[in-house]
């Protein structure tokens, strides 16, 4: 039996952090912003868990890495992605 993962997109920014959801089935969905605390981010967990059936990511930014620890100390897979790396879509003229 294939395991059932929610992925976590999260914008990080100074002060809050967006959060989106991908849910097992395909749902894809905003969970809104959470300010960018410890605890907000440990709340947001406990909610969405287990961690073990998380996976999470955000793109790499003048924030750093702090996210990425949190998450990581949770019990939460979290990738950050490096802005160039990550596909544009290309728009021909018309």
């Amino acid at each position: 039996m294939k395991e059932k993962v929610r992925f976590l997109g999260l914008d990080v920014h100074a002060e809050t952090i967006a959060v989106a959801v991908a849910e097992p089935e395909g749902e894809v969905r905003s969970l809104g912003t959470i300010p960018n605390r410890a605890e907000s981010i440990r709340k947001l967990i406990k909610k969405l868990g287990p961690a073990a059936k998380l996976r999470a990511c955000y793109e790499a930014g003048p924030t750093g890495y702090v996210v990425y620890w949190q998450l990581a100390e949770l019990g939460v897979e979290c990738e950050v992605v490096a802005p160039t790396l990550v596909p544009v879509k290309v728009y021909a003229p018309l």
